[in-house]
């Protein structure tokens, strides 16, 4: 595993939208294979506006996001080979079952798995057998990140983006969900998680960054956080946010 190959890098990247609202501001950001980068920010720093430009989901104003050295705007399938993404609230067919939405997203992205392998990743990310063939209408929002979670894994893409991952896992899901993290950091993935959860966050980072009015004013590596109140930090920053009044997406 290649821990100096860089997986994401983000240049200068400004988005203004036409409201005016400056939602990302002169963001540079690199993320590395093996290597998880936790995104901490209030409701409205800017992280939900920098996952969507690292999808391409949304144009930037200037600046630039490279995928596996891809230009991501310029071309942006050959890009979204090489990433996953679990959004918060995750977009899956409600009358499929778990099975057959795990079928259906592997084979959309160009892989064949065999059934065995269905139920190694869907037990794997702490779905219980009994639901692999349940309808997913009838699950529970912890559920459904799981699930999302065993799309991403059957994928198997170099970078993972995860938004909010674990807002909707209790206590026995989320520290599942850190094993699961730390699996994939140990094949080589780089992680890019947006996240409110302070103590996971770092629990389980190689680096924290800090967003705030669109930017990342602090990032943290795993040996600075030994001797930094990362909560101190985080409420300094956030309370600096809401001083100014600079309200972002």
């Amino acid at each position: 595993m290649d821990n100096s190959k860089v997986l994401l890098r983000i240049k200068e990247l400004v988005k203004r939208y036409d409201n005016g609202i400056l939602a990302v501001d002169k963001l540079n950001l690199d993320i590395h294979a093996g290597e998880i980068f936790c995104m901490l920010g209030a409701n409205g720093a800017g992280k939900t506006s920098t996952l969507m430009l690292v999808l391409g989901f949304t144009d930037p104003t200037s600046g630039t996001v490279e995928i596996c050295d891809i230009n991501v705007h310029k071309d942006p399938l050959s890009a979204k080979k090489h990433v996953a993404y679990v959004s918060e609230n995750v977009q899956l067919y409600g009358n499929f079952t778990a099975r057959q939405n795990l079928d259906f997203f592997t084979k959309l992205a160009g892989r064949k798995v065999s059934d065995d392998e269905y139920s190694r990743v869907l037990l794997r990310t702490g779905l219980a057998e009994e639901a692999h063939k349940r309808r997913v209408k009838g699950f529970s929002k912890g559920m459904r990140q799981r699930l999302g979670i065993a799309i991403a894994i059957l994928k198997d893409t170099d970078l993972i983006l995860l938004d909010e991952p674990t807002s909707g896992l209790d206590p026995k899901g989320g520290m599942e969900f850190l094993r699961i993290l730390d699996e994939l950091r140990q094949e080589g993935k780089g992680i890019l998680m947006t996240t409110h959860d302070i103590f996971r966050a770092k629990d389980i980072a190689d680096r924290i960054g800090i967003m705030s009015s669109g930017n990342l004013v602090r990032v943290i590596d795993r040996k600075e956080l030994e001797h930094e109140d990362l909560e101190k930090l985080y409420l300094k920053y956030i309370s600096s946010n809401i001083t100014h009044g600079k309200v972002v997406k």
